[in-house]
């Protein structure tokens, strides 16, 4: 009897690939960061120490404390230059922008979506988008991350909740003459008060895998584009997160 388990599957293989991915961007971020902190941080340290000593004692010796602490700025400032030089790293090539209409970059990207709800088996509705949408000007592959970021993350929170439901995810456009704004809702728990003012910062996340680089991520792509990005609880229904973009002026 052939006893061999079923090969996986190439979806989840390819989870599997990019979390390997992620795991090892963020390893050598942090290494990197180590290595450019832990030098300049340990020569504050001594500094710092070998001031007080300078200054704490019956006749404290200013001058040499003075040059001490031109040293602890010096290293100070040489920190600061390295986190700099790691930034520029992971800093965004120049936008290259294309004059779009949401909706055609909506669904563009479906099929990509409609691949999140089939492995979060869940549903995905798209709603009708109004005929009279002006045109953004954008770089449509970072648009699309962003919206892809939003999509996988409502299905991760629609998911939490669900119990016999389907998780549900709803895509909506608006706009008027000035911008298009693109909303993203699940039916998620929504929003816990005490996480609201850290969702959007870096290395912050509540799943138990997660980078926290997502919406980071996500409000760097969308301020690049001069637009705003942002979020509402709505319990118990769960949470819109959306982004508006600027529109093309005629």
């Amino acid at each position: 009897m052939n006893d061999k388990s079923a090969a996986p599957e190439p979806g989840a293989i390819l989870n599997q690939l990019m979390e390997i991915a992620r795991i090892s961007a963020l390893a050598e971020m942090a290494s990197g960061i180590a290595h450019e902190l832990n030098q300049p941080l340990g020569a504050i340290a001594t500094f710092a120490q070998a001031g007080e000593r300078m200054l704490n004692r019956p006749d404290p010796l200013v001058a040499p404390a003075t040059d001490v602490f031109r040293q602890i700025s010096h290293e100070a400032l040489g920190a600061g230059e390295g986190i700099r030089r790691i930034r520029s790293l992971f800093e965004y090539e120049p936008t290259t922008r294309e004059t779009c209409r949401m909706p055609d970059v909506i669904a563009e990207l479906r099929p990509v979506l409609e691949m999140l709800a089939l492995r979060a088996h869940g549903a995905l509705e798209i709603e009708a988008t109004p005929a009279d949408l002006p045109e953004v000007p954008i770089d449509r592959l970072k648009v699309q991350h962003v919206l892809f970021a939003l999509v996988q993350n409502a299905f991760d929170a629609s998911a939490e909740r669900a119990t016999e439901a389907r998780p549900q995810v709803r895509i909506a456009t608006s706009g008027d003459r000035y911008a298009v704004e693109t909303s993203v809702y699940d039916t998620g728990a929504g929003i816990a008060p005490e996480i609201r003012d850290q969702l959007f910062r870096p290395f912050f996340t509540t799943k138990a895998r997660g980078t926290g680089l997502g919406l980071a991520s996500s409000r760097a792509i969308i301020e690049a584009h001069e637009g705003t990005i942002g979020f509402e609880s709505r319990p118990p229904s769960g949470s819109r997160f959306w982004f508006r973009l600027p529109a093309v002026v005629n």
